[in-house]
């Protein structure tokens, strides 16, 4: 098993807001607007760098998805900012006809996704976004996992023309990527080649996965491990190749297991090659207030219960 250590622990949220003030720095074009919540957004430092490029909307997230669609017909590239569930739930009409429909090339920037938001509770932890987003036409979705790969997915979602959802958090995790990564959308990073079992993972539950990698080579078993940041479009050819040199797979998100990477990573299998899945995911439920360590183990997301559903998955394989 390959060693991945770190020297410190980020949010992801703060990749974002490090990334918008580069992808500012790199491009005039870029403008950020805001539903109110600046500070959760981690874009302060794009306000103090480019005043006039940013637009408070207030508590008004429809109306600022359509001002959004609407600085695109002038050759801006704007990035909306409000929690995940906001961000989708609530304009999921605006996204739909003001943006993906009609091909507009804004960046949803949504923060707190997930069940780690936390103690705010079942009502602002979103679990179907990803869902809700990748069923657009011509919606492109992003989930990194750490503060890094954040960082590097907002630059480079700035630079890709057409809409795009990118989904982050607000814990602190291990910021374990390298600082100077390429960000490719559409392709997915192998963390470490195994023969046993594949492990396809993405946003905070990478992490996770790397650490049940750990525990499985205590078992003797080698895990192959990918890090899934863009579920659409996904990297089927990546996904095919390690399925078919370890005949089983576990799908770990922090997600409904509904609608959700598990289930874009099972059409892969039923049309290609069709090998025993497990599910790493919500079983189908809302969330409740707690917090993020409380949360992840009580709802099943944790190293340990990937090492679980690794040993139910081997024990399909034929």
């Amino acid at each position: 098993m390959k060693k991945y250590t770190y020297t410190e622990s980020k949010d992801t949220r703060s990749g974002f807001g490090a990334g918008l003030l580069e992808a500012g720095k790199q491009d005039e074009r870029v403008v950020a607007l805001c539903a109110d919540l600046v500070g959760s957004l981690k874009m302060q430092d794009f306000i103090n760098a480019f005043p006039e490029r940013f637009f408070q909307i207030g508590i008004a997230e429809a109306n600022m998805m359509g001002i959004a669609a609407g600085l695109t017909i002038g050759g801006k590239i704007p990035f909306t900012g409000t929690f995940a569930n906001f961000s989708t739930g609530r304009v999921y009409d605006q996204i739909r006809q003001s943006i993906a429909y009609s091909d507009k090339n804004v960046k949803i920037a949504a923060s707190h996704a997930g069940l780690t938001l936390g103690e705010d509770g079942a009502t602002h932890q979103i679990l179907e976004d990803i869902g809700l987003m990748k069923m657009l036409p011509g919606m492109t979705v992003i989930n990194p996992c750490d503060f890094n790969q954040t960082k590097a997915a907002t630059i480079a979602v700035a630079k890709y023309h057409g809409p795009v959802y990118l989904r982050f958090g607000r814990p602190v995790v291990p910021n374990f990527t390298p600082v100077d990564q390429t960000f490719e959308i559409g392709k997915a990073v192998l963390l470490n080649e195994g023969t046993d079992v594949t492990i396809i993972a993405t946003g905070h539950l990478v992490w996770e996965a790397i650490q049940a990698g750990e525990k499985l080579e205590e078992m003797g078993i080698n895990a192959e491990i990918i890090n899934i940041h863009t579920i659409k479009p996904l990297d089927e050819e990546a996904i095919l190749a390690s399925v078919k040199k370890t005949g089983c797979v576990v799908t770990a998100e922090e997600h409904n297991r509904l609608g959700g990477l598990g289930d874009s990573v099972a059409q892969v299998l039923v049309k290609n090659y069709l090998v025993p899945q497990e599910y790493v995911a919500v079983d189908d439920s809302f969330g409740e207030s707690g917090t993020p360590a409380e949360l992840m183990q009580k709802y099943g997301l944790d190293a340990e219960h990937i090492v679980q559903a690794v040993q139910r998955v081997m024990s399909r394989k034929k």
